[in-house]
């Protein structure tokens, strides 16, 4: 082979990697960043928060963050309506929206990628049946059956970590049925079939291990999903309730007293923003790396 032919194919291979890993082959250091962030905010809890989250303290009502006039360096992001310390309520609703939101998409993905999996290797009318409800999720606005499952199922952590369940296994299962009807068609499968293996273990130990990247790049991109779902739904009133603390529940708190403190709706509003943003961008990225043709 000569040197021109070898330098034309290095470069075509340059040009096939760069675009897998966003500009210039770079991983988005900043939405990485802000999602560990996020994620030890969550681990660390009370631990890490200067006050307690849901202390009042009528001495300090409406005190202004640290920087603005009247502000004070005791309370970096200021305070609410009762004293409560904006930064430490930022932190421990971290903990309950990412908590909330990363049990739904395991166990949402669970039932879905399981659904998913049977629909695709069984076929017929397994699959027809299947497909036929998924179908029937996906043509609703997820956001009108949540209300509807909370109407049902009413409030608290519990039942809002099974409504984003309920809204979001079908996503799972039309991913993995499609994927697995194509994988099933391949040799090393029918191989498996020859060598007289279960249905059950070529699904598990030689099917899904080929569909495990599309999930994990749709489970990271489902957590920003799950997190403006759970927003939604406390801001409506219908979420997590006081004494609980989330971002959505804080933004409903604080919209009163827009016109007066606008730290109470901008923190935890910027706090939603940044984490579905960061995530959404770790997913794209993920998706380029194991996709660069854009197929998932």
């Amino acid at each position: 082979m000569s040197a021109t032919t070898t330098g034309r194919l290095r470069q075509a291979r340059r040009m096939v990697r760069l675009p897998a890993w966003g500009v210039a082959g770079r991983p988005p250091i900043l939405a990485a960043a802000v999602c560990l962030l996020i994620v030890i905010a969550a681990i660390g809890g009370g631990a890490i928060t200067p006050y307690v989250p849901d202390e009042a303290d009528f001495t300090a009502i409406l005190a202004p963050p640290a920087w603005s006039e009247g502000g004070s360096w005791q309370h970096l992001l200021g305070t609410d309506q009762l004293g409560r310390d904006m930064l430490s309520r930022l932190i421990a609703g971290a903990r309950i929206s990412l908590l909330t939101a990363v049990a739904a998409v395991v166990a949402g993905g669970t039932v879905g990628v399981a659904l998913g999996l049977a629909a695709g290797y069984i076929g017929g009318i397994v699959e027809a049946v299947i497909m036929r409800v998924v179908d029937a999720f996906l043509a609703l606005p997820f956001i009108l059956m949540a209300l509807a499952f909370v109407a049902a199922l009413g409030t608290g952590v519990g039942n809002i970590v099974l409504v984003m369940v309920l809204t979001n296994w079908a996503r799972y299962a039309r991913l993995v049925r499609s994927e697995v009807v194509s994988i099933k068609q391949r040799d090393f499968v029918a191989l498996a079939q020859v060598a007289g293996l279960r249905p059950a273990a070529i699904a598990l130990r030689h099917i899904l291990p080929n569909v495990m990247t599309s999930i994990l790049v749709l489970a990271v991109l489902d957590v920003g999903r799950a997190i403006i779902l759970e927003s939604s739904l406390s801001f409506l009133g219908l979420g997590i309730q006081p004494p609980e603390v989330s971002w959505g529940l804080a933004l409903a708190e604080g919209r009163t007293y827009m016109s007066v403190a606008w730290w109470l709706t901008v923190w935890p509003g910027l706090a939603i923003v940044m984490t579905v943003i960061s995530f959404n961008a770790l997913g794209d990225w993920l998706k380029a790396g194991f996709d660069p043709r854009g197929r998932l």
